[in-house]
C-alpha cells in the first residue's frame, strides 16, 4: 500500500471526528430522531465499524484516540429503542 500524506492522514482524522459526532448525537437524540430504531441502530453500528477500523491503523502519531475510543465504546453498549 502506498504511504499517506500528512494531507491524507488529516483528512481521516476529521472523518473519524464526524463519526463520533454521529455516534454520540445519535445516542443523545439529537440525530436521526425521525428514523426507526432500526435505522439509528445501523447508523452507530456503521459508524463504529468504521472508527474500530480506522483506529487500528498503523500511520497515527500524536492524534488523541481519547474521544474516538469513548465513542466505540458508546457505540458498542446503545441499543436503539
Amino acid at each position: 500500500m502506498d504511504e499517506l500524506t500528512v494531507e491524507q492522514i488529516a483528512q481521516n482524522y476529521s472523518a473519524m471526528g464526524h463519526s463520533v459526532t454521529l455516534i454520540n448525537d445519535v445516542i443523545a437524540g439529537n440525530a436521526r430522531a425521525d428514523d426507526d430504531a432500526e435505522d439509528r441502530q445501523d447508523c452507530v453500528d456503521r459508524n463504529v465499524a468504521h472508527l474500530e477500523l480506522m483506529v487500528a491503523k498503523d500511520y497515527w502519531t500524536d492524534e488523541s484516540m481519547t474521544e474516538v475510543n469513548a465513542a466505540i465504546s458508546a457505540g458498542n453498549g446503545y441499543t436503539a429503542e
